[in-house]
């Protein structure tokens, strides 16, 4: 028996929504998509009128359909946005130069203009070169300082007054468990935020932040979106894979226990006597931070001084300050 779709009753149903569970026609399932994440733009207000948004772009699955969503979006309600796609070449060989091939054909595909910020340029050593350095255990650490670090700079020299990200609601829900595991209650609080930094120079927001991934493998895959499927090869051993295949045991037997985490967080209230750190600036590079220096600088003076621990190991005191003697990490101005 040939099942319709139970949203319009005319055309046969192809799939299921992983979301909802609701059998419905690829027509529908574009719509449905599309029309969800245009809410969750307008009821969050994310972006205003004129606002020059930065497109963070790995060239995977997530950032490809966000790329395609934003340009498709932007021209058919008219945010009248400036779109731009921003890349970071960390210096993984047969990983990242693949990818970002991915991603220049989408500047050509989708008619967004691209910039790509390389981890060489701004601190003077690939991720290839860290990991010949430090091994594989804690190279999740140094990367994912340094490109959020690279993701902001890259920004400001395009002058964007935003930035998203294709963090999807399985993304989200990870995080909010791998803050549980750690007790980091400081991001515990502000991890299920749809935006963050509205209160800096450049604000971030997840316009994917409701939306599974599976249906974004979905989306990508019916409308025959180009992008790259290739895990990072240092990735495997990373602590947030755990928390990934928990939730997606808890999706298996609920798909909504992925909006329940994030509802939680959500609704999370904290002790007014928990004392959260105070956001300020590096002493060395001027980037946003907590302790005296930003980890990014911590991080790369323990590089340079052929001590990689030093940023890694973790204390409950505050982070003291390397020498300043040290040599200066490099930043694009």
């Amino acid at each position: 028996m040939v099942r319709k779709c139970v949203l319009c009753d005319e055309r046969r149903a192809v799939l299921r929504r992983p979301k909802t569970h609701q059998q419905v026609c690829k027509d529908c399932f574009f719509a449905a998509f599309e029309d969800e994440v245009h809410r969750t733009i307008i009821d969050n207000r994310l972006f205003k009128r004129g606002d020059r948004v930065a497109i963070g772009a790995s060239g995977g699955k997530d950032s490809t359909v966000l790329a395609y969503i934003m340009k498709l979006l932007n021209d058919r309600h008219g945010y009248g946005l400036d779109l731009f796609l921003l890349s970071i070449d960390e210096g993984i060989t047969g990983y990242r130069d693949d990818s970002l091939e991915t991603v220049k054909r989408n500047e050509e595909q989708y008619g967004i203009p691209l910039k790509i910020v390389s981890y060489k340029e701004l601190y003077g050593w690939t991720m290839d070169e860290i990991v010949r350095e430090i091994g594989r255990k804690n190279n999740c650490t140094f990367c994912g300082v340094f490109r959020r670090q690279a993701l902001d700079r890259g920004a400001a020299a395009l002058r964007a007054t935003k930035m998203v990200t294709g963090h999807n609601a399985d993304d989200v829900a990870e995080t909010v468990l791998l803050n549980i595991l750690r007790g980091d209650i400081a991001r515990l609080s502000r991890c299920a935020a749809i935006s963050t930094g509205d209160d800096g120079a450049l604000p971030r927001s997840k316009p994917f932040k409701y939306t599974y991934e599976k249906e974004i493998v979905m989306y990508a895959y019916f409308k025959k979106l180009d992008y790259f499927s290739t895990e990072c090869i240092y990735s495997p051993n990373a602590y947030r894979g755990f928390a990934r295949e928990y939730v997606k045991d808890l999706e298996a037997i609920r798909p909504q226990a992925i909006l329940d985490i994030i509802r939680s967080a959500e609704e999370f209230r904290f002790s007014l006597t928990a004392k959260m750190p105070e956001q300020g600036t590096c002493e060395r590079c001027g980037y946003i931070s907590s302790q005296r220096w930003c980890k990014a600088c911590v991080l790369l003076e323990g590089l340079n001084k052929g001590l990689p621990q030093l940023g890694v190991s973790k204390s409950r005191g505050s982070a003291k300050a390397p020498s300043a003697s040290s040599r200066t990490p490099i930043f694009l101005a």
